[in-house]
């Protein structure tokens, strides 16, 4: 079969997941409704996410045709030197990747404003209905989201032929990705520490009483910041895995193109299968379902390859190193589960170390934060040292092209990873809406259950989410090396096999890559705390100035919309400098040392990137946790000091696991991305 036909093949496919979501998102929109108070609510949270995203990607808009302006004036070669239709093609790709990636945002927060109300209803009825409502609520997402990447991958091959122009493609989604997972997580943690700390510290109020001014800001964070934030987010990896593939397939030759086009392909084929198949047991265990839906496609996935392999004699050591990087996945995912499930020993001992005091809850969760480093940090060495030395003797390039392949084999299965992922915001918000809609102690059990599975399951994916990009920007430097060589075969200059870090120019840019996702998390979470101060000052005027706000009085409400604001202008505001500097700071780099630089520029931000992106997320999803097991009766309970702590562990917590630490792996991807796109103008125009 020629190349053509595979990707039409993956245009078919991803056809096929959009037509599935429509089905879920009209099955999830048939469930019953009828309780007013929660349907008004719930119009508050989807106008406010609707706000929030309009003015968002009006600013992202912007930003991208500034870009789209730069890249045709400069890439792949100035366009008064080169090939003016392949700058054309560049910016037009890299438009279509923001929009698409954009699109698929918007897709999720339609559905999951309405999942969410939906899902609290469901709760009346039961565990089961209320699990598979959020779930396929979420699923829409998930395949909304893969269904738009490989169309939008398969698209560029289709029309342009050209490899390279998926770079460009990917670098739209990628830089989209940043600001929308940056800007919706701002947002989101602005309102979760303002609602907690003045609600349950001082007022020891419940968590989502309709008394709190920013409750409604902190449900339309839930949307914005793990929905169309963490979208965007895997879109990009998933994409970015896609790009640096093709990009050493198509340098490579013979069927490598067509079996990077259809293993991804498959790979949401399975994801539609295990979407399909996904329901709870009888011992009603959500997080039990989640798992086994993931571990279902998975299986899906391994047998649907082996297949084709066989039938399209494709390479047998190029699928040994895609499966490496799909069971490593697996593992990685089960390690996070590990320390951020509160039914394991670190959950638990930093609840009860709560009892002691704040200082202890910060100082036990950091500590297996820092522990929950070591499994995802192995995995990613095994993953990529295994798909290398297996792929490396079917000759040369192809050692690189194996770490592609395996990365390409972790986010196989993203359709279901997405689809777990947005189910966490979705019950949540339910369970936000069951408490101000008072539908009694039993649903809000229901709701608690289903919210804890959500918690669990965001921080595996959160980790699984970043080592895929770990193992993305490997492949990314591989294609870095390869779009260098390429430049240098066509000016006559010299290429590169590898990045020796006793030389000067690569220490100098590892360093510099190094220090960079510090900087990036540390503007994340100042603009966090600059904007949650304002929220908080907002919320205490409301309580002192409105008369019987803080008694409950029946008819007095809360002016939310002030607080939906201040999160919206904070993170509009914010979002822009901390993914502008790492761009920025990747330029300087190149233009300073050059291409060696910049192989040592990404080589420490990688590394470095990995370590904070992982001891985040853990953390922060440990902390979470504990607040949620003392809350559950554990350890004093809600109103103890333990409760209190934890409180406090968590508003720590929430920037460092919703804000920064997904945020940096799309910022490493980003900045591998414009290093493999000006790898020509690094080549020529250096001070060193």
């Amino acid at each position: 079969m020629n190349q053509t036909t595979f990707e039409l093949f993956s245009v078919v496919i991803a056809v096929a997941a959009f037509a599935f979501a429509a089905w879920l998102y009209q099955w999830v929109k048939k469930q019953p409704s009828s309780n007013k108070k929660i349907a008004e609510v719930g119009g508050l949270i989807r106008s406010g996410a609707a706000t929030f995203l309009k003015k968002e990607y009006t600013v992202l808009a912007r930003f991208a045709c500034v870009v789209a302006i730069l890249i045709l004036l400069f890439l792949p070669h100035p366009i008064w030197q080169g090939n003016a239709a392949e700058n054309i093609t560049m910016a037009v790709a890299y438009l279509a990747g923001t929009a698409l990636s954009a699109l698929a945002g918007k897709i999720g927060i339609e559905v999951a404003t309405i999942a969410n109300v939906k899902s609290a209803e469901a709760a009346k009825k039961g565990i089961k209905p209320a699990f598979l409502t959020g779930f396929r609520g979420g699923a829409v997402m998930g395949m909304a989201v893969v269904g738009a990447s490989l169309l939008g991958v398969s698209l560029v091959m289709l029309i342009t032929g050209n490899a390279s122009a998926v770079l460009g493609f990917s670098f739209g989604a990628s830089s989209l990705a940043l600001f929308a997972k940056a800007g919706g997580g701002i947002f989101t943690k602005t309102a979760d520490i303002s609602a907690d700390l003045v609600g349950k510290v001082e007022l020891g109020i419940p968590e989502d009483d309709p008394r709190n001014p920013a409750v409604i800001a902190d449900n339309v964070g839930d949307n914005v910041g793990d929905v169309a934030g963490m979208g965007a987010d895997l879109f990009d990896s998933h994409v970015a895995s896609l790009a640096a593939a093709l990009v050493m397939a198509a340098s490579l030759g013979g069927s490598n193109v067509n079996m990077v086009l259809c293993y991804a392909a498959l790979g949401l084929l399975a994801s539609i299968i295990g979407v399909a198949m996904a329901r709870m047991g009888k011992n009603g265990d959500p997080s039990g379902a989640l798992n086994n839906s993931t571990y279902t496609t998975t299986f899906v996935y391994i047998i649907l390859t082996a297949i084709a392999t066989a039938v399209f004699n494709f390479v047998w050591r190029i699928w040994f190193a895609c499966i490496v990087g799909l069971l490593v996945g697996v593992i990685i995912g089960i390690a996070t589960d590990y320390f951020t499930n509160d039914t394991k020993n670190p959950v638990r001992f930093v609840a009860k170390a709560s009892k002691s005091g704040p200082a202890f809850t910060i100082l036990s969760g950091m500590s297996y934060g820092m522990l929950s480093i070591f499994p995802a940090m192995v995995g990613i060495a095994v993953a990529s040292l295994l798909a290398y030395k297996i792929s490396e003797p079917l000759g040369p390039g192809y050692a690189m092209f194996g770490i592609s392949m395996s990365a390409v084999g972790m986010l196989s299965i993203v359709g279901m990873i997405i689809s777990n992922d947005a189910y966490g915001p979705i019950v949540d918000n339910a369970r936000g809406l069951a408490e101000m809609g008072e539908l009694g102690d039993d649903v809000l059990s229901i709701t608690d259950d289903l919210d804890s599975a959500g918690n669990t399951v965001k921080a595996i994916t959160k980790g699984f989410s970043i080592a895929a990009a770990g193992l993305t920007v490997i492949a990314l430097l591989g294609a870095f090396m390869s779009e260098v060589n390429s430049a240098a075969a066509e000016l006559g200059k010299t290429g590169i096999e590898g990045f020796d870090i006793i030389n000067p120019l690569v220490f100098f840019g590892l360093i510099i890559g190094a220090a960079i996702p510090a900087i990036f998390s540390a503007m994340l979470m100042l603009g966090v705390d600059r904007n949650a101060q304002r929220m908080v000052a907002e919320i205490h005027r409301q309580f002192n100035e409105i008369e019987g706000l803080k008694e409950g009085k029946p008819g007095v409400k809360p002016e939310y919309d002030k607080c939906i604001e201040i999160a919206t202008t904070g993170a509009i505001r914010e979002l822009i400098p901390a993914g502008l500097m790492a761009i920025l700071a990747t330029i300087a780099v190149g233009i300073i040392g050059g291409v060696k630089a910049i192989g040592g520029f990404l080589g420490g931000n990688i590394i470095s990137g990995l370590i904070f992106a992982l001891f985040m997320s853990n953390s922060g999803g440990l902390w979470d946790n504990a607040k949620k097991y003392v809350e559950a009766g554990n350890e004093g309970g809600k109103g103890s000091d333990a409760h209190k702590a934890a409180v406090v562990g968590d508003t720590v917590g929430d920037p460092f696991k919703d804000t920064a630490g997904p945020s940096i792996n799309t910022q490493i991807t980003v900045v591998s991305l414009v290093a493999s796109l000006m790898s020509a103008l690094f080549l020529t125009i250096s001070i060193f």
